[in-house]
């Protein structure tokens, strides 16, 4: 009788082991400088959806067509957002918010749930991001305020079109400091991580349709490096001690143009042994090395300082022996013009140059992805270069930023082509 039990115990054990790395090895781990799903390497050509839980709370058709048409282009990532800070009645953001201070708001939530199912079922994976630093869907400002450290936030922007950046970014950047903000944002995300997802009843943190947790998006240490990386630590480790699945990065911008201004150390930005992986933004507009309206005199030299960021954060990556993956990048329509009839002969060259310059580092082993942005799919801004506000349709431009900006629309068919093209490529990298 004992033998028997003894037998049966060994043989359950060995059998859980058996069930339990197979479901391991669904989840994507890294290796080096690569990723790897089920023990062969996974490169993307992907994009930022960062929309999609609320298109999955409040208009689940058009969800679906969408999944359906990134999935026939080859994308298998999507970068999302999984925490909107309330309430609704704060300027330039994204509503209805999901997250309330102590409290998610669970039919939004439930809108997550659906994003990730049915990605599952069209083998998409997610980078799930966890906060913001800038306020078009909250973030940090939000936690200072619910924390009592701030009365109101400065906006870096006001309905007359004055902007101070600075000042909001000095403030905001005072959350790394902040015991009550940094821990009603653990909490928070504690609450996601052991959300078991309505429709498939896995809990997220058992769901390998989620690639990583992202701290934050863009977070920038400004006069608080310290306090900034000591956060990143602190933060990352409280995700790993509650699940050891899944990977976890930053989303860091990387060294932008202004990485002393900014805070943004790229090493000790992710050195950290609980961050598995390197991002990069690029914005050659935003940061002024390309002008629409002077595309002659700009766009040359533009491309050629694009190219150099780029090899500079896949050395600096392959230094730290991790994956570098290139997570933001996107360019204007032709002469910068928002409305969706203007030509796209710019983005589609950027496009296509960006893209190859990924590829070609793919092929060497030393990056393993990109996602443009962003996917604007079938949303039209209501007014072509105005503001977003409650009701409009969703695009690829948060509310903070002129609608129709950078938004990839699903009648773009010739930026649509090289997305595809790029992805097929990627088909036959060993």
């Amino acid at each position: 009788m004992k033998k028997n039990l003894l037998f049966f115990l060994f043989f359950l054990l060995g059998f859980t082991e058996i069930i339990f790395g197979q479901t391991h090895n669904n989840f994507i781990k890294v290796k080096g400088t690569q990723f790897e799903l089920n023990n062969k390497p996974y490169f993307f050509i992907g994009t930022n959806l960062w929309y999609g839980m609320h298109l999955g709370f409040s208009d689940k058709k058009r969800l679906l067509r969408e999944l359906n048409q990134l999935q026939e282009l080859g994308v298998t990532n999507l970068r999302i957002m999984a925490l909107v800070e309330g309430p609704d009645t704060e300027p330039y953001r994204i509503t209805p918010a999901n997250n309330y201070t102590k409290n998610l708001r669970e039919d939004i939530t439930r809108g997550l749930d659906f994003l990730l199912d049915e990605m599952k079922k069209r083998n998409m994976y997610a980078v799930v991001c966890l906060s913001n630093f800038w306020p078009w869907s909250g973030g940090f400002a939000q936690y200072l305020q619910w924390a009592g450290s701030i009365d109101t936030i400065p906006y870096p922007m006001d309905t007359l079109g004055n902007q101070d950046w600075d000042l909001y970014q000095q403030v905001t950047s005072s959350f790394y400091s902040d015991t009550a903000a940094k821990k009603t944002y653990l909490n928070n995300i504690q609450k996601i991580i052991n959300r078991k997802n309505s429709i498939s009843n896995i809990l997220y943190k058992d769901d390998p349709t989620i690639m990583s947790w992202q701290l934050c998006n863009e977070p920038r240490g400004m006069k608080n490096v310290a306090a900034y990386l000591k956060w990143i630590e602190e933060s990352a480790k409280f995700i790993k001690q509650l699940d050891f699945n899944h990977l976890v990065s930053v989303g860091s911008e990387g060294l932008t143009t202004t990485p002393e201004y900014n805070g943004l150390p790229f090493i000790e930005t992710h050195q950290s042994p609980f961050i598995d992986y390197t991002t990069a933004h690029l914005w050659v507009q935003n940061w002024n090395l390309y002008n629409p309206k002077n595309h002659a005199a700009t766009y040359s030299s533009a491309i050629k300082k694009a190219k150099e960021y780029i090899e500079n954060h896949i050395a600096l990556s392959t230094k730290l022996n991790k994956p570098f993956v290139l997570e933001e990048f996107g360019i204007s329509r032709d002469e910068g013009n928002f409305n969706i009839r203007a030509t796209t002969k710019v983005r589609d060259d950027y496009f296509n140059f960006i893209f190859n310059i990924i590829y070609q580092n793919i092929k060497n082993k030393t990056a393993s992805g990109a996602n443009f942005w962003a996917w604007g799919g079938e949303g039209r801004p209501t007014k072509y270069g105005g503001w977003w506000k409650n009701g409009d349709h969703l695009t690829g431009d948060p509310p903070h930023e002129q609608q129709g900006w950078y938004s990839v629309y699903n009648i773009d068919s010739t930026t649509l082509s090289i997305i595809k093209k790029y992805n097929i490529l990627l088909q036959d990298v060993k």
